[in-house]
């Protein structure tokens, strides 16, 4: 137990944070192509700078200007909406029951009470991220953002007691580096050089937020939990976040309300249009007769608030008030004729289209768009392709999400010595993680399906023996798997065995 503290303290001197003793990597075939690991990482030289930038709109950003324009985006009615609907189907709180419950059914390589204390450590997590009650934002942050960084916090003087505390990173301050070591210094030629170049792994801090400089706080990998959005950037790798693509619709839809707003004030009001006759005046004779009547005939009665004041203001002539021209002698005397104001300022196509296509950009259902709509679950004909789409996506969502918890679980039975590095390497690809889903749907939609398959299973059950097999029906009718058969089987068998024969 000693050394094993003695080990931690010394990798906690060499980076801040720890490590945990794995055994030496398997070191990769020699290639002259390097591995393409997408995590977001950024790979600088030997000389210690480096450089992020990501093309938005004709200008060039770096990520953590990027981040920011997320979160401004977030806080867009239009947009705070759509990412509401997304968070809400993704992260399903319950006061009585945990949001994301750990499923080891398809593992076979450990016991059932290593699995139980999987299941207890997994918990355990959970309630430091505190997921009963803030699991919205954890995800919100994530989705947003494009990535999360969680410092894991455990005692180096008592490492096997696991994960003490999970610290939020601000992702604008912190950022994965990759720096080739070489083993060879004397390496000559460029294929040589590349095939003994080593890559060294940790995570700058930068209190300030992430510049190109290599200054700040070196952080060992293992003490960093990280997961990104999966989104990258074609040409440099960079981690984007899932509200990049609807940058440009957000923007377009802006400017288009900001436009109608001016274009409603201007054109709105009726305005008069007053043809002064200033006959054979000279010009600046005309020009002053023409100041007169307006100064005249003007009334601009002005409340001010803050006196409680009514005065006369006719020191301004503002785009919403009359016009008055001069006529010259020989045109058809003083005039006064009205301007009409604007006749389509009840059109809005144009501003619900890039909403639409703001929806559109974001994978949320043109549906949830109108507040009138009704949701119906009644009946499986209702569910648009749409929603089917968007519950995919969602999917996809949790898929990419789950990786925190892979990481956060890692690090935590490995700490505790519940198992090695090489049990986890067994089991990781095949460890799911069941999210909750709305009770209330889920069930309808289960007992839709079940209805639908029992009234199909009348029709065809005249034909049983004949065209179709029972394990057909089962397999194609039913949807049954293997597992399930043999089961239903067991299940049947057994109840008419307990079953009392009538006399």
């Amino acid at each position: 137990m000693a050394e094993e503290r003695k080990g931690f303290l010394r990798e906690a001197v060499e980076l801040f944070g720890f490590r945990i003793g794995r055994p030496e990597k398997e070191e990769p075939l020699p290639s002259f192509v390097p591995q393409n690991i997408e995590d977001g990482a950024v790979a600088i030289s030997e000389g210690g700078a480096f450089g992020t930038t990501v093309d938005l709109d004709n200008k060039i950003k770096n990520e953590t200007q990027l981040i920011t324009k997320y979160r401004e985006m977030a806080l867009q009615p239009e947009a705070e909406k759509a990412i509401d609907d997304v968070c809400n189907e993704a992260i399903i709180t319950d006061d009585n029951q945990l949001p994301i419950n750990l499923d080891l059914d398809e593992v076979e390589t450990i016991s059932a009470s290593v699995k139980e204390m999987m299941r207890v450590e997994f918990e355990y997590i959970q309630r430091l991220l505190k997921m009963n009650t803030k699991g919205y934002d954890v995800f919100r942050n994530w989705y947003v953002d494009g990535k999360i960084y969680y410092h894991i916090v455990i005692d180096l003087k008592n490492p096997r007691a696991g994960i003490r505390e999970l610290r939020y990173v601000d992702p604008r301050k912190i950022k994965k580096v990759k720096k080739p070591v070489r083993k060879n210094q004397q390496a000559q030629t460029i294929g040589k050089e590349a095939l003994e170049k080593k890559v060294e792994e940790f995570y700058l801090y930068q209190g300030k937020g992430v510049s190109d400089s290599t200054s700040g706080i070196k952080i060992a990998p293992d003490a960093i939990a990280y997961c990104h959005s999966g989104v990258l950037d074609n040409r440099n790798y960079n981690v984007l976040g899932h509200l990049h693509k609807a940058i440009k619709p957000l923007n377009q839809l802006r400017m288009l309300e900001d436009a109608t707003v001016i274009y409603r004030l201007a054109r709105a009001p009726e305005r008069r249009i007053f043809y002064i006759d200033v006959g054979n005046l000279p010009k600046q004779k005309a020009e002053q007769y023409l100041r007169d009547m307006m100064v005249k005939h003007k009334n601009k009665l002005v409340y001010d608030a803050n006196t409680g004041e009514v005065r006369d203001d006719r020191k301004f002539l503002t785009m919403l008030e009359d016009y008055w021209l001069p006529r010259r002698e020989g045109g058809r005397g003083t005039e006064i004729t009205t301007l009409p104001g604007g006749q389509n300022l009840g059109e809005l196509d144009d501003v619900n289209y890039f909403r639409r296509k703001l929806y559109e950009a974001l994978n949320v259902p043109i549906s949830r768009l109108e507040q009138e709509t009704q949701f119906n679950v009644g009946r499986a004909s209702e569910i648009t392709r749409d929603e089917i789409k968007f519950s995919k996506f969602i999917t996809r969502l949790r898929s990419r999400f789950s990786e925190l918890f892979l990481i956060l679980l890692e690090r935590q039975l490995l700490l505790k010595g519940i198992m090695t590095s090489a049990e986890w390497s067994e089991m990781r690809d095949i460890i799911k993680f069941n999210y909750q889903e709305d009770n209330h749907f889920s069930e309808l939609r289960d007992a839709e399906i079940l209805r639908e398959r029992m009234t199909l299973l009348q029709e065809v059950d005249q034909y049983t023996g004949k065209y179709f097999s029972n394990n057909w029906i089962k397999t194609n009718i039913l949807r049954q798997t293997d597992e399930e058969k043999e089961e239903i089987a067991n299940e049947i068998s057994n109840e008419e065995e307990d079953t009392p024969e009538e006399e």
